[in-house]
């Protein structure tokens, strides 16, 4: 199978297909500076497309796009975000919103108010979200016993848990999912998707929803398999690169997916902002054991002097760079064969950081260039 509509010309449409803090009224000049230039990162396969980076004026609806129109199926477009930190921007639409955590900066009530406001006028038809570690208080256990650490007086958990499942988020199409499951469907006729959501990551300075290596196993064992998974961490060796030059995801999570325990059609996490990214890897064997993935983003190794992001040094480092670049090679090749099973794993982080963090100069904006949404077409 060719891709050949991703040789079109690009076209120039009109600004419908966003949604956020501007819906009503978006600055074009603001827009246009933004995203000015920016080259389209698409990645195909034969039931997955993935649109990294775009410039959000342009970017045409499902029903536009020429794989849908070719293929004559149904699909579903999936909206991914993460680590908004209590900061709003335009997310372009879709018919699931999926939010992999760090709703806040250290749940509060104000922070998580500002959050869940944004969410609830968001038109998406399903919006999926998890908590991460910075959302301090939605892990209660943890807050009860370490909340003078973080805030002067406790935040009120009752009004917190209101906001996440109370009458508003139901009303707004939100679930909040932590280890647990659901079920949906985006219209009458159409498949009934499953999640499967979890909080955690590998522990970081004892923040909230943090567990230890000893407890991996346990905890990722616990996890359902289910259509779309979302994690606040990544697993290892996909998109898991850090500032200071680790890889942090989580050994156990990349294991149960690489023996097919875990299959997803869709795995988004975030946690490493600086990792943000994208990657359709096609599996070997069916529910079966396969090769683990390994992807990391275009940053990989950049030095940057506004950052932390250090340039990495020594044959090793070349070496890794080839073999993620072998990787992306082959799973281009492999993604267009109809009979693999295959997962989109996305790092939907929306905080800039890293050198992807800095565009002519300048701090890029929360979901701006190199850290916007993260749109998933999948055949149903």
């Amino acid at each position: 199978m060719s891709f050949p509509w991703l040789k079109q010309p690009k076209q120039k449409w009109t600004i419908t297909h966003l949604t956020g803090e501007t819906k009503d009224k978006l600055d074009d000049s603001a827009a246009k500076n933004e995203f000015e230039g920016i080259e389209p990162t698409v990645i195909p396969s034969a039931d997955a497309v993935v649109h990294l980076d775009y410039d959000p004026a342009t970017l045409r609806s499902l029903g536009e796009m020429e794989y849908v129109k070719e293929d004559g199926g149904q699909w579903t477009r999936f909206v991914c975000i993460s680590d908004t930190h209590s900061k709003t921007f335009d997310v372009p639409l879709g018919d699931v919103l999926l939010h992999s955590g760090d709703l806040s900066n250290l749940g509060t009530v104000r922070g998580l108010t500002a959050t869940m406001e944004w969410l609830y006028g968001l038109p998406h038809k399903v919006k999926i979200i998890i908590a991460g570690n910075h959302d301090l208080t939605l892990h209660k256990d943890y807050y009860r016993d370490s909340w003078s650490r973080w805030h002067r007086e406790p935040e009120d958990y009752k009004k917190i848990i209101e906001l996440m499942t109370g009458e508003r988020a139901k009303k707004a199409g939100i679930v909040y999912l932590e280890d647990t499951s659901c079920t949906f469907s985006v219209g009458p006729g159409r498949r009934e998707w499953t999640v499967y959501g979890s909080p955690w990551s590998p522990y970081f300075h004892d923040w909230a929803f943090n567990y230890k290596s000893d407890k991996a196993e346990e905890l990722v064992a616990s996890y359902s398999n289910a259509d779309i998974l979302l994690t606040h961490g990544p697993p290892e060796r996909v998109f898991d690169f850090t500032r200071t030059k680790e890889h942090v995801g989580c050994p156990s999570l990349a294991s149960h997916l690489a023996s097919g325990r875990l299959r997803p059609r869709i795995h988004s996490f975030g946690h490493i902002h600086e990792s943000r990214g994208a990657h359709i890897h096609s599996w070997d064997a069916k529910d079966g054991a396969s090769r683990p993935p390994r992807a990391q983003n275009r940053f990989y190794g950049v030095k940057d002097p506004k950052d932390r992001f250090l340039e990495l040094e020594g044959e090793d480092v070349e070496k890794t760079r080839m073999e993620l670049e072998q990787e992306r090679v082959e799973a281009e090749e492999r993604n267009s064969d109809v009979s693999l099973q295959r997962t989109v794993l996305v790092n939907a982080a929306n905080d800039p950081m890293g050198p992807g963090a800095w565009v002519n100069g300048r701090k890029v904006k929360h979901g701006g260039r190199n850290f916007q949404p993260i749109v998933v077409d999948l055949k149903d």
